[in-house]
């Protein structure tokens, strides 16, 4: 090993000479990877952010299993199902309790520029905690009030107006589907693909906004199970015993997969991301080889000198992965510093979830890494070919 490492320590930086002989063009096959990286970083990101941000609710939601229509789509489209499935589930073994929550979309003014725009409605049983958030629960005897929601203030949009004002304990008044709401209080979640911000309110309240809604149809079922039961077992329990045709039994963790998947699958913007980060990878594979292939090129004669005097293909190979190796290194970080600036940027445009993660840049590494050895294998095809002979 000591051995080793000597040896590369005496080895002439061959790749390195080569690649910054000509720097103009040295500092265009970076520019290329670091683009490479950014359009991997960018379409990562915004993919990490859809999922993160349709699942947020989900994540503080107070439940440990949770039931839900058979034609349930996501959150933001959750079809009904009849209320006494959940006085049924309270029959089995290990159900502490069974509380019924109705979500919709809506259509609402903002009450700052009067402009029309879509949210999400949740309404619950004020006496039964539905989140695990400490805003929304100290404000529970607020949303019993008559026509009175509480507000997402990480809302996309321009609220900042109607947000400071209630934060001084003044409300605001807006109007949903033509009735007038009254804005009492705040909490803090964030918007989403699916809607620019949420509402919550009690469940009184949603059926008033909502009278064609009857109250026996409910949109998700949240279980709250007695100690020492394990929620996967009263989720079998419950799968067993309630009618399989109109209703569907998840676990808290299962219910954020669920939605996770339908974005990710029954959507087509799971699917440009994707295709994104794979364009984002040819892309750099294609400039990376334009640069190996033009460098190697312009060295022929050189790498058949080598040959000439006793290096096999395996040194002459090393040289070109070397390159491709700086190329890989060097191009990453540029890509990576810009990608945090806008991340940033459309973080605060968007309200987004969109952040650098240690495991994204490891992904985004590793794929530069393998995008360059690609290129690399490509380009020293014609390192082979060279020929002693084709000095004279």
């Amino acid at each position: 090993m000591i051995g080793f490492i000597s040896q590369l320590q005496r080895r002439t930086p061959l790749g390195w000479l080569q690649l910054s002989k000509q720097r103009s063009r040295f500092l265009v096959a970076l520019s290329g990877v670091a683009f490479a990286d950014l359009l991997m970083f960018m379409q990562l990101g915004f993919q990490s952010a859809l999922y993160d941000s349709a699942t947020r609710l989900h994540q503080v939601l107070r439940a440990d299993v949770v039931i839900i229509s058979n034609q349930a789509r996501n959150l933001s489209f959750m079809s009904s199902f009849p209320r006494r499935r959940l006085y049924q589930a309270a029959d089995v073994p290990g159900v502490k309790s069974a509380e019924a929550m109705y979500t919709n979309n809506v259509t609402w003014k903002n009450p700052q520029t009067h402009r029309e725009t879509g949210m999400l409605i949740i309404g619950f049983n004020p006496d039964q905690p539905a989140f695990n958030l400490l805003e929304v629960n100290r404000q529970l005897p607020t949303i019993k009030l008559p026509d009175t929601v509480l507000f997402d203030a990480a809302s996309r949009g321009d609220y900042k107006e109607a947000i400071a004002q209630v934060a001084q304990g003044k409300p605001v008044t807006t109007e949903i589907d033509r009735r007038t709401i009254s804005i009492n209080g705040l909490f803090t979640v964030g918007a989403s693909f699916g809607a620019d911000g949420s509402l919550i309110t009690s469940d009184q309240n949603f059926l008033q906004l909502f009278p064609k809604r009857q109250a026996g149809s409910v949109s998700i079922g949240l279980i709250q199970l007695q100690p020492g039961y394990e929620p996967k077992q009263v989720a079998s329990a419950l799968k067993s015993y309630l009618p399989k045709d109109d209703v569907k039994v998840l676990t808290h963790e299962e219910f954020i997969a669920f939605e996770k998947n339908y974005w990710q699958t029954n959507t087509a913007i799971g699917f440009i991301f994707t295709l994104g980060v794979s364009m984002g990878f040819v892309v750099g594979v294609i400039i990376v080889y334009q640069v190996l292939s033009t460098d190697v090129n312009a060295h022929m004669k050189e790498y058949a000198t080598f040959k000439a005097m006793g290096y096999n293909n395996l040194y002459l190979l090393g040289v070109v992965f070397e390159e491709a190796l700086i190329l890989a290194i060097l191009g990453f970080i540029p890509g990576m510093t810009v990608s945090l600036g806008l991340y940033a940027l459309t973080r605060g445009a968007t309200n987004l979830p969109l952040y650098m993660t240690l495991a994204r840049a490891i992904q985004v590494l590793t794929l530069t890494f393998v995008m360059c050895m690609i290129s690399g294998a490509i380009a020293t095809r014609k390192v082979q070919s060279a020929d002693p002979a084709d000095m004279f």
